[in-house]
C-alpha cells in the first residue's frame, strides 16, 4: 500500500517474495529454503531474521519500511524489537488484517503466477486479459505449489498457533485490528484512517501486517 501523506514513501518488504527471489537466483539461502517452501512449511526464524536484517540495511529503508507477513512468531517479534532499536527506529505499528480462514483459502487458490516474469494474478480480483496468459510477456500462468488448498490449510493451522502470542506481544502498543474480508479499497481506506493520526509526524516507523 502507498500512503501519500506519509513523510516519504516506504518500501514494502514481503519475506515470501524475498525468499522466492533467493530461490530463483540459486543462492545458498535459496537452496536452504526451496524444499521448505515447496512442502508448505514455514521457514525457520533464524533464516528469516537474517534475511530481514540484511534487507533493512539498504538505503531505501532509512526512513522506515512496511513488512508484509512478519513477524509470524514471538521470537521474530522480539528480534524485530531489537533490530529497530539498534537502527534508532520507533517501535512498529502493527496492522492485524483479520480474515476468516475460508476467505483466505479461496483467495489463495485463485492466485496465478506468470511462469516467465513472475507477475501475480488472481482469477477473482486481478484477471489477465487473456485467460491463462500473462498480459506482459505472454507466458503461461501457473498455480504455485504452495497455493494448493491442502498446503494452505496446514499453513493456516500453524500460523494460528504461532500468531496469538505475537498479537499478545503487541496489543498494548501501536496495534490496529482491521477486518480483512472486505474489498481491497475498503481495507485500504480503513488502514489509511487508522494510521493517519499515528504516523503523521513519525519519520521512522515500521508498519507490520500480521
Amino acid at each position: 500500500m502507498v500512503l501519500d501523506w506519509l513523510p516519504s514513501r516506504l518500501p514494502s518488504i514481503s519475506t515470501g517474495e524475498m525468499l522466492r527471489s533467493e530461490i530463483a537466483r540459486g543462492t545458498a539461502l535459496g537452496q536452504q529454503t526451496k524444499g521448505i517452501i515447496a512442502s508448505g512449511a514455514l521457514v525457520g526464524d533464524d533464516l528469516i531474521n537474517k534475511m530481514l536484517a540484511e534487507r533493512i540495511r539498504e538505503s531505501d529503508c532509512e526512513n522506515g519500511f512496511m513488512l508484509d507477513g512478519y513477524p509470524r512468531t514471538l521470537d521474530q517479534a522480539r528480534f524485530l524489537d531489537g533490530l529497530l532499536n539498534r537502527h534508532g527506529m520507533a517501535e512498529p505499528v502493527v496492522i492485524h488484517l483479520d480474515v476468516p480462514a475460508d476467505v483466505l483459502v479461496n483467495r489463495m487458490i485463485s492466485r496465478r503466477q506468470c511462469s516467465g516474469c513472475g507477475l501475480m494474478y488472481n482469477i477473482l480480483s486481478k484477471r489477465p486479459g487473456k485467460p491463462g496468459r500473462c498480459d506482459g510477456c505472454r507466458s503461461p500462468l501457473i498455480v504455485r505449489k504452495d497455493d494448493r488448498e491442502t498446503i494452505i490449510r496446514e499453513r493456516l493451522r500453524t500460523y494460528d498457533a504461532q500468531t496469538e502470542p505475537v498479537l499478545n506481544h503487541y496489543r498494548d502498543r501501536k496495534y490496529l485490528h482491521i477486518p480483512g474480508e472486505n474489498s481491497p479499497d475498503r481495507i485500504f481506506d480503513a488502514i489509511t484512517e487508522a494510521l493517519r493520526p499515528m504516523l503523521g509526524s513519525v519519520s521512522h516507523a515500521a508498519a507490520c501486517i500480521a
